[in-house]
């Protein structure tokens, strides 16, 4: 089975510990820095050793996939790009499709340039055949 880019996984490779935090920064498109402070205060709001922050991140590690080698992102583009297709799935194809149509106007609109207004190069190219 192939793995999804649009799924949760630990992030172990930028990860400290278990890889969670690195996970849910990769995934969500926080700051892992801001994951693990947020991760500490709540620890600290709920008591350290009893709190429901250490028993949700074990959790997390015990049941979530390692990240995959082949997820690795190419370029910080990429990553942004998926970190929005998994926040919000229809803007993503909403925006995909706006492009698509951006460069199928900007296409429409060389062509008309090419072929009609442009004479001396309309001729050029009626000589050379």
């Amino acid at each position: 089975m192939t793995p999804r880019r649009t799924r949760f996984y630990l992030d172990k490779q930028n990860g400290k510990f278990l890889g969670v935090c690195a996970g849910i920064a990769d995934y969500t498109g926080i700051d892992v820095l801001l994951v693990r402070v947020a991760f500490v205060l709540l620890n600290f709001a709920t008591g350290f050793f009893g709190g429901f922050g250490f028993v949700a991140y074990f959790v997390v590690a015990w049941l979530a996939d390692n990240k995959p080698r082949e997820l690795d992102y190419e370029n910080r583009e990429d990553r942004k790009f998926w970190q929005k297709v998994r926040a919000r799935p229809g803007n993503s194809i909403r925006d995909v499709r706006a492009s698509f149509r951006d460069i199928d106007r900007r296409l429409a609109d060389v062509e008309t340039h090419v072929t009609s207004q442009n004479r001396r190069l309309a001729d050029e190219i009626e000589a050379l055949r």
